[in-house]
């Protein structure tokens, strides 16, 4: 992900910095390793479990010397002795159908695998931390658009709020570890994103939509398609967030969203549909899919505060799908 539209970022405070990114074999953290690898000179440290998904991810930067494997799973301390500059927290469970199956498992990770980063990090000359959320910790309520000061309603006596509810919690423990021991914290809430590396096991409503326009069959909506979203293209994300690692201010939260690309999922739906030439069909979810359905009905996401360190995003929502269509 080699970037042209970087003038605006002080790279050069990454040179030769060693920098943990977490989660490094999913949509956003591949990403943001890409993007560290092909334009800075930093020590990049992919965390995943899976030594062949990490492999296979990064085949063409296998033979790059600033590209090291870290094996482990953040809900145990870290096995290493690294000094690590920057971390940069992307590990959580992003699979809808897994916060039905395992609630549990979903809070206990973006609980104690944030902790378990915090502390080795205060432990060993951290700079600066940088949590990436979710734009689901907003919630319920009556705005039409979500700024970072605002704080709506989740129902904690539904165990879907296991990923919202314990996505806030790891904003606080950052917070907290902010005020405690001084640790340096910056938050980062992506609203959607879509782009071409999401895994085989994610199956997010984008995802589905874009394997059905690969392999030119209809797609299927499980719903009546009419949730509000901001959606966001993952190079546009991936800027967003290093602008907040780079240029945010600490113990601040930023929204990263493109407000030109605020539709509906039916819209999402026929807008891929469009681009290749399917079309799109009705269908009713199973009961456990439908529990994994975040519950927010306007996720609609105010970026002023990001544009005022300097970012805006590049590619427009039909741009962005046709590269995720047509390179996965």
């Amino acid at each position: 992900m080699k970037s042209n539209h970087l003038d605006y970022l002080p790279l050069d405070k990454l040179q030769e910095k060693n920098i943990l990114v977490t989660g490094a074999s999913g949509l956003i953290g591949s990403a943001i390793v890409e993007f560290l690898l092909e334009n800075t000179s930093a020590e990049v440290y992919a965390m995943f479990r899976n030594r062949d998904v990490g492999e296979f991810r990064f085949k063409k930067h296998l033979q790059n010397s600033k590209l090291h494997f870290i094996l482990g799973d953040v809900n145990e301390p870290l096995a290493t002795k690294h000094t690590f500059h920057y971390i940069i927290h992307a590990a959580s469970n992003a699979n809808p159908t897994t916060y039905s199956t395992d609630p549990v498992g979903t809070i206990w990770t973006n609980i104690n695998g944030t902790r378990n980063l915090l502390e080795y990090g205060r432990r060993h000359s951290l700079e600066r931390f940088l949590y990436i959320s979710s734009g689901e910790v907003y919630g319920n309520g009556e705005q039409s658009v979500w700024s970072e000061s605002d704080c709506g309603f989740i129902d904690n006596l539904d165990a879907r709020s296991c990923y919202p509810s314990s996505k806030r919690t790891a904003e606080t423990l950052c917070l907290c570890y902010a005020d405690q021991y001084n640790v340096d914290v910056v938050i980062a809430r992506p609203c959607h994103t879509y782009g071409p590396s999401f895994t085989d096991n994610d199956n997010r409503a984008y995802a589905q939509f874009v394997r059905k326009a690969r392999d030119k069959q209809d797609i299927i909506l499980k719903s009546s398609g009419e949730q509000f979203r901001s959606w966001i293209y993952i190079e546009d994300c991936v800027m967003g967030i290093l602008t907040v690692l780079l240029n945010g201010k600490n113990n601040n939260a930023y929204n990263i969203a493109d407000e030109a690309s605020n539709v509906t999922i039916k819209h999402m739906a026929e807008t891929i549909a469009q681009i290749a030439g399917t079309k799109v069909i009705f269908q009713i979810p199973d009961t456990l899919e439908s529990k994994g359905y975040s519950k927010m009905q306007r996720a609609i996401f105010d970026t002023s505060k990001l544009q005022e360190l300097g970012w805006a995003p590049k590619y427009s929502l039909k741009q962005g799908l046709y590269n995720t269509i047509y390179n996965i």
